[in-house]
């Protein structure tokens, strides 16, 4: 037992990561829902490295990270909306232009300072083991604003994840509700990003939210087992990081990919058994 709970009893450091942690797994999980259901996993990508150059401006400037986050996230959803909307050109076309530039700014920026690779490792990879008691109230704050949107917004968003068309039609502007779940999901990356870094955070919006589209069969279900996984995820990383010395980070999203493949693995075979089933059935 003392495997399972001791490394967080015994270092309050290990303690204040899981539950920074467990508290971006549940707003990653509720945004991710959305980004699943209305496949917006490549803009949610983009968003996760979109903020690269934000956040390499701010620190090179002495300026706080999460502002340089927000102001990149921000930039990225303005030119996707622009590109689309006073040009011929698709939204994945907009995303990947956007995408590719950004990041190639960032490693620009990144490149004019020869004393900014301890900085750029954690923008990267996160500083999940170095959280401070600010950084938990940050996340929860963020936790509460997106769990109350994803509420209040429940029924446009799902809509809008079905059928934009019908959204219209009900009287909910599908524009002006992507871009509000352009934001919420822009708010989970923001936050999230410090504690598992840019191109992990990606891995905590899709992984949880689809081992929950698997698992589920309707929308509150999802986000619970996404939710469900998420913090699981996060635990059984941060010991097998904590026992095997493994980085904290990378060991969260891992556990929770490998989850969702064994979660298919095994509706695949059960599948596999139902079909077989019922061929026997129609030859016998």
């Amino acid at each position: 037992m003392s495997w399972f709970v001791t490394p967080f009893v015994d270092n309050p450091f290990l303690l204040r990561a899981l539950i920074a942690g467990i508290l971006v797994a549940v707003s990653c999980s509720i945004a991710g829902t959305f980004v699943v259901l209305r496949g917006l996993a490549f803009l949610g990508d983009a968003l996760a490295h979109g903020v690269l150059p934000g956040v390499a401006g701010a620190l090179l400037l002495g300026l706080p990270g999460l502002l340089g986050a927000a102001v990149g996230a921000t930039l990225m959803i303005i030119g996707v909306n622009l590109v689309t909307s006073r040009s011929r050109l698709s939204n994945d076309t907009a995303i990947g232009l956007l995408f590719v530039g950004m990041l190639a700014l960032g490693v620009v920026m990144v490149s004019r300072s020869s004393t900014f690779t301890g900085d750029i490792v954690g923008i990267l990879f996160g500083e999940i083991l170095g959280v401070s008691v600010q950084d938990l109230v940050q996340q929860a704050i963020a936790v509460v604003v997106i769990g109350a949107v994803s509420w209040v917004f429940a029924r446009p968003f799902l809509l809008l994840s079905f059928d934009p068309e019908q959204a219209d039609v009900a009287g909910w502007p599908s524009r002006r509700y992507h871009l509000l779940m352009l934001v919420m999901v822009a708010v989970a990356v923001i936050m999230s990003f410090q504690t598992v870094g840019t191109l992990l955070v990606f891995g905590m919006l899709l992984a949880p939210a689809g081992s929950g589209a698997l698992l589920a069969r309707s929308v509150p279900a999802m986000m619970g087992w996404a939710v469900l996984i998420g913090s699981l995820s996060v635990y059984a990383g941060m010991l097998v990081s904590y026992h095997f010395d493994l980085a904290a980070g990378a060991s969260i999203v891992v556990v929770a990919v490998l989850v969702f493949f064994a979660i298919f693995a095994v509706q695949a075979v059960r599948q596999s058994l139902r079909d077989r089933q019922a061929a026997a059935l129609a030859t016998s």
